[in-house]
């Protein structure tokens, strides 16, 4: 079983936020983490957003680790599989699924 770092990320990712959380999420991976990101509490994702959700992917996987995305709101989903960035990710609904797995 595979140990994630747990990021939460705020109530929106989109242009404002996402230098921020990216510099975070990286440094996580960075540290040699896979990462959890912790989406329960953000309900927009633009495509600035979704820019550093593929970026931690790849770097996360060009390191040997994983990104998961936990709690993600069906609007988000959507997107995503709109734009086909659900294929790079695995889904959980809740941190106790997570955990689990």
């Amino acid at each position: 079983m595979e140990k994630y770092e747990i990021h939460p990320v705020g109530a929106v990712l989109d242009s404002n936020t996402s230098a921020d959380e990216q510099t975070k999420i990286v440094a996580l991976i960075e540290q040699g983490h896979s990462v959890a990101l912790d989406l329960s509490n953000c309900s927009y994702v633009s495509s600035a957003g979704l820019r550093v959700m593929l970026y931690a992917f790849k770097l996360a996987k060009a390191k040997g680790r994983n990104v998961c995305l936990v709690g993600v709101s069906q609007d988000i989903k959507d997107v995503m599989h709109m734009t086909g960035f659900d294929k790079f990710f695995r889904f959980y609904q809740t941190l106790d699924e997570l955990s689990q797995s």
